[in-house]
C-alpha cells in the first residue's frame, strides 16, 4: 500500500498546485474578485464531481488493469496542467473583445470560458480515486474495504504541501515553471505506476478470490440515501464557508488571493488530521458518538467568534481556532460515510464522492451569489449552521 500512499501524496500535491495557479491566472484575465473565487472553486469541483461520477459509472463490471489506466490519466493531466495558462489568455482576450453591458453577462462569459479550459483537466483529477480503489482491488483485495480513505487521506496529505510549496516556487520560478514541476510529478507517478503494473503486484481481476472483510466500526443507522444527503450537505457547506471565510478574514490575512491560500492550508490540514484520526478511529473498532454531529454544528459557528476585531489574538491563531475544529470534523465524518456507503466497492465510492463534490459545487455559488450579495458574513455563516442543529 505504500506505493499508493506516495502516488495519491504527489497527485494531491498536484492538484492544489494547479488549482492555486490557476486560480490566480484566472483573476488575471478576468478580475480579482470574491465572485471570480467562486467561478473557479464552482467549476474546479464541478470538474472533479463529474470525473469521480463517470468514472464509478465506468469502472462497474469492467476488467480494464486499473493501475496502468491510472498511469495514463497522471500523465493526460500532467499535460494539460501546462496547456491551461495559454487557454487562459486566449479566453481572456476573447472576452475582451465582447462588449458586454451588465456584470452578470460578463461573469456568465466568463465562467462559461473557465469551464471549457478547465474542465477536462479537474474531471480526469477527479477519477483517479475510483479508479486506485479498483486498482488496490485487484492487487491488494484483502486491503480494498477500506480503501477510499486510505486514498483520501494521501490525497489530502499531498494537498497540504501543495498549499505551501507552490506559493514558494512561483517566487523561484514563476506560474509557468511552477506549471512544469506539477507535470514533472504526474508524469513521474504515470513512470512508476507503470513500472509497478508489470511488477510482482501484476494486476488481476479476482473472480476466484474476493475481497477479504475488513471490519468497520458500526456507525448510525442511516441509510444509503441518508448517507448521501449527508455527503451532499457536507459538500455544500465547507466550501460555502470556505468562500465566506475569504471575506471574513480578508482584513486580518491580507489580500483575497492570500486570504484564500492561508484559509485553504488551514481547511486541508484540518481535514488530513480528522482523516488521519479517523483510519485510528476504525483500527480500534470504536463506534460513533452520536453527540459529534451536534459538536460539528457548534464548530461551524467559531468564525463568527474568532472574526471579531474586538478578540486580540495573531492572524494565524484566528484562521486555526476558527476553522481546524469545523474541517477536522468533516475530515473525520466524509470518509466514514463514504467507507460505509462503498464498503471498497470503486464504483458505488466514484459515484458517493461525486455527491459530495456536487455539494461542494454549489457551495461556492451558494455564498458568493445569493447569500455574501445580499447579507453581512456572519448571517450567511449563521445560515449555513442551521441544517447541522
Amino acid at each position: 500500500m505504500t506505493w499508493y500512499f506516495i502516488f495519491f501524496f504527489l497527485s494531491g500535491f498536484c492538484s492544489i498546485l494547479y488549482e492555486l495557479i490557476w486560480l490566480r491566472l484566472s483573476m488575471a484575465q478576468f478580475g480579482v474578485t470574491t465572485a471570480m473565487v467562486s467561478i473557479v472553486l464552482s467549476i474546479f469541483m464541478a470538474g472533479l464531481g463529474l470525473g469521480s461520477w463517470i468514472s464509478g459509472r465506468c469502472l462497474n463490471g469492467n476488467r480494464l488493469p486499473a493501475l496502468r489506466l491510472y498511469a495514463l490519466i497522471e500523465l493526460v493531466i500532467g499535460g494539460l496542467g501546462l496547456a491551461v495558462p495559454f487557454a487562459l489568455v486566449w479566453s481572456g482576450h476573447t472576452l475582451q473583445n465582447i462588449a458586454l453591458h451588465s456584470s452578470s453577462g460578463y461573469y456568465w462569459l466568463a465562467g462559461f470560458l473557465v469551464a471549457f479550459t478547465l474542465l477536462p483537466g479537474c474531471c480526469l483529477m477527479g477519477t483517479t480515486l475510483p479508479v486506485g480503489m479498483r486498482a488496490i482491488e485487484q492487487t491488494l483485495p484483502t486491503e480494498s474495504r477500506r480503501s477510499f480513505s486510505y486514498l483520501y487521506m494521501a490525497n489530502v496529505a499531498g494537498a497540504v504541501a501543495g498549499t505551501a510549496l507552490p506559493l514558494l516556487l512561483i517566487e523561484w520560478l514563476g506560474f509557468r515553471g511552477t506549471l512544469k514541476i506539477g507535470a514533472a510529478c504526474n508524469g513521474l507517478i504515470a513512470i512508476s505506476a507503470l513500472a509497478l503494473s508489470r511488477g510482482p503486484l501484476t494486476w488481476r481481476v479476482s473472480q476466484e478470490t474476493s475481497p477479504v472483510a475488513v471490519s468497520t466500526p458500526p456507525i448510525s443507522n442511516t441509510g444509503g440515501g441518508g448517507i448521501l444527503a449527508l455527503l451532499f450537505l457536507s459538500g455544500l457547506t465547507s466550501m460555502a464557508m470556505e468562500v465566506i471565510c475569504v471575506r471574513q478574514y480578508a482584513p486580518f490575512m491580507g489580500t483575497v488571493v492570500y486570504s484564500f491560500a492561508s484559509i485553504l492550508s488551514v481547511y486541508l490540514l484540518a481535514t488530513f488530521v480528522g482523516s488521519l484520526i479517523y483510519r485510528r478511529w476504525t483500527s480500534l473498532e470504536w463506534r460513533e458518538n452520536p453527540a459529534i454531529w451536534s459538536i460539528l454544528a457548534a464548530a461551524a459557528l467559531l468564525p463568527l467568534v474568532l472574526t471579531n476585531p474586538d478578540i486580540q489574538l495573531s492572524r494565524l491563531l484566528r484562521l486555526v481556532l476558527g476553522l481546524s475544529p469545523f474541517t477536522g470534523l468533516l475530515g473525520f465524518i466524509t470518509p466514514m460515510l463514504l467507507d460505509r456507503f462503498s464498503a471498497g466497492n470503486s464504483s458505488k465510492a466514484g459515484i458517493a464522492y461525486a455527491v459530495n463534490i456536487a455539494g461542494c459545487i454549489l457551495g461556492p455559488l451558494l455564498a458568493g451569489f445569493m447569500l455574501l450579495p445580499f447579507m453581512a458574513g456572519r448571517w450567511a455563516l449563521i445560515g449555513l449552521t442551521a441544517p447541522w442543529l
